[in-house]
């Protein structure tokens, strides 16, 4: 199952006696600082969650595969998640 940002909404908005009109300003705010912090280029890291990064790839040469014709791939950004320890161990069972 995916969890999306309603169903989010939802639970904070029962967890928190929100209406869901203010659980859903929340998520949105909260969404848009992470969104504004990766495109100028910081990190973000969130304790007992992980870290979010942004890294820069290099252009490099590519293929079409349609084509097969070769082409190069321009630099690009891309987000990277690192799960933190806690949660890692936490997901494979493992206690602390």
């Amino acid at each position: 199952m995916t969890l999306t940002k309603a169903t989010i909404t939802e639970t904070i908005s029962e967890k928190n006696n929100l209406s869901p009109a203010e659980a859903r300003k929340t998520i949105e705010d909260l969404l848009e600082i992470i969104k504004s912090t990766l495109i100028s280029g910081e990190n973000i890291m969130i304790s007992g969650i992980g870290k979010f990064q942004v890294h820069e790839k290099s252009s490099r040469k590519g293929r079409n595969p349609a084509t097969g014709k070769t082409m190069i791939l321009g630099k690009r950004k891309v987000v990277t998640f690192k799960c933190s320890r806690e949660l890692k161990n936490r997901i494979n069972g493992n206690k602390a």
